[in-house]
């Protein structure tokens, strides 16, 4: 679902070339104008990069520099692609193919097969998971539904990085990537699954793309065929290119630079999934005559929000970091950010439920609210909340409008309206356009009031009003519009994909957020643990959970809150901090984390004059040298250098695993017969559990860990950490 915008929904195409251009900005117009050779399109968040690249197809097209069958234009999703093609049809430019590189693969593949390989072309694995599940069952693994879910993730991984089943876990291990189960397990899953394809004459959605490629590779007349057809491409979201893809792309290019590429480095928030901004860094380096424009004029967001968005980059490291571009604001100033502190999640999500209600009372539609979360898990509890304040709304990720069975049929009875015309009793009191609208849709369950609570009796009544109300807007641009329009224009906006926006308070992942925005956002769960999430344990894993946080902020247009809890549950241990991110942005947070001093990195060095030279002079030294991994302050007290950070920074505590250590150190106590700090103190099982150290090496290093304790105790704790259960009825009590 497409968050609505404030240009009209039905704007006249332009009369000319020229025409295409009025109201771009400079930057904006320097796009749309370079028709030849590489371009490469740095745009922020908020900037019009859609605008820039669609008027840019558009103003090709309309000069007749550009003929519209010639041009395919890529992106990341099917909602994307549905905007492009109904942007580029209200332009004038119509003819254009724009869609996700697996459909453009897919249609290509399913014209070829027959000359490339001959025969029928393997059917499409309707769910993949399932296939997993039963290659894991083949294979003596046991899954459950998340583990399961993961899985099939490094699957997808391993397949658009081109990495057979066999490299799986040399591939792991050289991209310091966190393997969710054993990678020598994995790779066997793996590659049983691939068998079980084969065996089935079944492909995935990685193979359409793989198959593609290799059928180009090997047939250059069908290479040639499809370069005849396409001359021109432009790809949206170049940071998310995987290798897969960005191969495809070479392919369909060949020896030719009429590329067009569009992203920004600062929102590569999809890496978990093969993507990466190299393509898009290195595009300068690659195609040395490249058209370089930056855009950086936020037109989405008050100049409130962009500071706080600006403020998150300015901290943020890497070289996607070096790359960021400066925001400047275009709208008038608004509200600040309100960074709300709650005593447990209940009480966040009935404080949100309230602000909400607050909003939608001082005018602002629900469907120009959204609240993000980190991960779906976290939707029930505002789910609940916004039911019990009467506030409608509905979870992003859902099913298509158009394929929704109430859609359908409100579909089939407008058609049927139209095709009787005057002859449909159901007409007669209607007058316009709208009130014909309402007349049919009132068969189908739409009243001028809405039904009360929530669930599937209302989500049919939001789907029955979004289609009222295009009825409405589509009124006030065509006011002779006839039933017949109305009818052609929903199929033309199913066939784009191109959905209206219902008017319920969204609720999405970030993730998912991405791409869209709202006057008002609420991001929730921003503590230490949920953000940056806690198996973001690499410098690089962290720096991508600043930039999903940047997205989440630079949805927002006016309205922004950043929230979080001190506790889970009520009456709960008030132990959470609010996210690293946070710090020197929220008042009262003091100044930003540091980068660390020039030289420290961590490093030590070697003893002072004047040493003694013993171990335990040398060990006091270094303790002495110690920094902390937040802020890298030097740490001198004991409690400190055990945790590797200050007391007051933030912690990246694995709960549930502090949790189940702390049992396990109760079950050896007991069984010693001594008290539990003889185990390990309490500041080294914390330590342990925000380390969560994979291996001997990595679990020595923690303080409070010695030779002796790591013999005896070393193989339960790493056990633990890997989420493994222990073995034999004394630990399993």
């Amino acid at each position: 679902m497409t968050a609505a915008t404030h240009s009209s929904l039905f704007p006249q195409a332009p009369e000319s070339a020229d025409a295409v251009l009025e109201g771009l900005d400079p930057e904006q117009r320097a796009v749309a104008t370079a028709l030849h050779g590489p371009v490469c399109v740095l745009a922020g968040a908020g900037t019009g990069k859609t605008r820039a690249i669609t008027h840019r197809i558009a103003y090709g097209v309309r000069a007749g520099i550009i003929q519209p069958g010639s041009v395919l234009a890529v992106t990341f999703t099917n909602r994307a692609a549905g905007e492009m093609r109904g942007r580029l049809r209200q332009l004038g430019a119509g003819g254009v193919q724009a869609r996700t590189f697996h459909s453009a693969a897919l249609r290509q593949l399913q014209y070829f097969w027959p000359k490339a390989v001959g025969g029928d072309m393997p059917r499409l694995v309707e769910r993949k998971v399932q296939l997993v599940a039963e290659a894991a069952a083949r294979c003596r693994i046991r899954l459950d539904r998340n583990e399961l879910r993961d899985v099939t993730g490094e699957i997808e991984w391993a397949k658009v990085t081109q990495t057979v089943p066999g490299d799986y876990p040399a591939a792991v291990a050289k991209s310091s990537r966190d393997a969710p189960r054993n990678p020598a397990e994995i790779s066997q899953i793996y590659g049983l699954y691939e068998q079980l394809k084969r065996d089935r004459g079944m492909i995935d959605f990685e193979d359409v793309l793989l198959l593609t490629v290799g059928i180009l590779q090997d047939r250059q007349d069908i290479a040639d065929h499809v370069r005849s057809q396409y001359q021109h491409f432009v790809v949206d979201e170049y940071q998310d290119v995987s290798p897969l893809q960005q191969r495809l792309l070479e392919l369909w290019l060949g020896d030719r630079d009429s590329l067009c590429v569009v992203g920004d480095a600062s929102q590569t928030i999809y890496s978990f999934t093969g993507a990466t901004p190299d393509h898009l860094l290195n595009f300068r380096t690659k195609h040395p005559s490249a058209t370089v424009v930056k855009l950086v004029r936020d037109y989405r967001s008050t100049p409130q929000v962009v500071h706080l968005a600006n403020g998150l980059l300015n901290q943020a490291r890497g070289r996607a970091a070096e790359h960021r571009l400066e925001l400047i604001s275009q709208r008038e100033p608004g509200p600040n950010p309100v960074y709300p502190e709650y005593a447990d999640e209940p009480a966040e999500a009935e404080g949100t439920a309230r602000c909400i209600r607050d909003l939608i009372n001082a005018g602002v539609p629900a469907g120009e609210i959204a609240v993000l979360y980190r991960i779906n898990a976290q939707s029930e509890v505002y789910e609940q909340a916004l039911a019990d304040a009467g506030v409608p709304y509905q979870l992003r990720g859902a099913e298509r409008f158009f394929e929704r069975p109430e859609v359908r049929e409100a579909g089939i009875a407008l058609r049927g309206a139209a095709r009787a015309g005057g002859n449909d009793s159901l007409l007669d009191d209607a007058d316009d356009l709208p009130s014909q609208v309402r007349a049919v849709l009132s068969t189908k369950g739409w009243t001028t009031e809405p039904p009360a609570g929530s669930g599937a009796v209302r989500d049919r009544w939001e789907s029955l009003a979004a289609l009222v109300r295009l009825a409405e807007d589509y009124t006030k641009a065509k006011s002779t519009a006839t039933l017949s329009d109305l009818v052609t224009e929903l199929d033309e906006r199913a066939a784009a994909q191109h959905a209206p926006t219902i008017q319920g308070v969204t609720l999405a992942s970030l993730h998912s957020a991405k791409g869209l925005e709202w006057d008002a956002v609420f991001l929730v769960g921003l503590t230490e643990g949920m953000m940056p999430i806690t198996y973001a344990k690499t410098d690089e894993q962290v720096e991508e959970e600043r930039r999903l946080l940047y997205v989440g902020v630079t949805r927002a247009r006016v309205h922004l809150s950043l929230s979080w809890a001190l506790s889970r549950s009520p009456g709960g241990r008030a132990s959470r901090r609010p996210s690293r991110f946070l710090s020197g942005l929220r008042p009262g947070s003091g100044a930003p984390a540091g980068r660390g001093t020039g030289g420290a990195g961590g490093i030590e060095h070697g003893a002072v004059a004047g040493s003694t030279g013993t171990a335990t002079g040398t060990k006091r030294r270094r303790r002495g040298q110690v920094r902390c991994r937040v802020c890298a302050k030097t740490l001198t007290e004991a409690g400190e250098v055990k945790l590797m950070r200050c007391e007051d920074c933030p912690s990246d505590i694995d709960e549930a695993l502090h949790e189940r250590l702390r049992d396990w150190r109760a079950g050896q106590a007991e069984e010693l017969g001594q008290p539990a700090f003889c185990v390990f103190t309490d500041k080294t099982l914390m330590a342990i559990a925000e380390a969560v150290p994979g291996d001997d090496g990595a679990l020595a290093m923690i303080s409070g860990v010695g030779a002796r304790k790591l013999e005896r105790f070393g193989a339960d704790v790493l056990a633990l950490c890997a989420g493994q259960e222990l073995g034999g009825a004394d630990e399993e009590d």
